[in-house]
């Protein structure tokens, strides 16, 4: 079905995105299948290991899944010793959820992507990989602006990142975390050091 005022090529490039993602998602239940986890389960492992406690509600907004949805898996995931719920030091109320050591190590071990789609990305030459990165950074953002997802670890949304620093330069942008120049081949889509920036830089 193409929608009104919709071109061709946007169809056919929200197609391909579908058959991406269907690669992604098959792997991912594989590997959580494997360790007797759900693809949710393995998700919040995986990010409760990479960014550090969460409150439930965080989980759920970031997986864009319902609270009752994100609460089953934690649940799930206390009973087999993985996550652990600990008082909120900035809310007495309130709980964060901790990955243990067992969860940790099962979230390292389901880390990665899949190798078939590794292998396809770098059929790409680095032009057209830089090219491509920049383009899913801008759909990103616009889903951001939407209130579609939320708000992505991106240099887009970063304090650290300055944009075009370096004008004419082959790596134009600029990271203060790290003071150092980079291109577009390596602006970040996740990235552990972001700081939200609030209002977006234009990339």
């Amino acid at each position: 079905m193409q929608y009104r005022g919709m071109s061709s090529a946007t169809t056919q490039i929200a197609t391909g995105l579908s058959r991406i993602g269907t690669v992604i998602r098959a792997e991912r239940q594989r590997a959580a299948s494997e360790q007797a986890l759900s693809p949710t389960q393995a998700q919040i492992l995986g990010l409760l290991t990479a960014r550090g406690p969460a409150r439930l509600s965080v989980l759920a907004a970031e997986l864009a899944v319902s609270q009752p949805t994100a609460s089953d898996a934690v649940a799930a995931l206390v009973r087999k010793g993985h996550v652990e719920r600990r008082a909120d030091p900035d809310d007495g109320r309130a709980t964060r959820l901790y990955a243990t050591d067992s969860g940790s190590a099962l979230a390292k071990s389901l880390a990665g992507w899949p190798e078939a789609l590794l292998g396809a990305i770098d059929v790409l030459d680095e032009t057209e990989r830089a090219v491509l990165v920049r383009a899913l950074m801008r759909v990103i953002v616009k889903l951001q602006d939407e209130g579609a997802i939320p708000v992505q670890k991106m240099c887009a949304t970063c304090l650290h990142f300055r944009p075009n620093a370096h004008p004419g330069a082959e790596r134009p942008h600029h990271c203060a975390f790290v003071d150092a120049p980079f291109g577009d081949a390596a602006l970040r889509i996740d990235c552990a050091d972001h700081a939200e920036a609030g209002p977006r830089r234009v990339v």
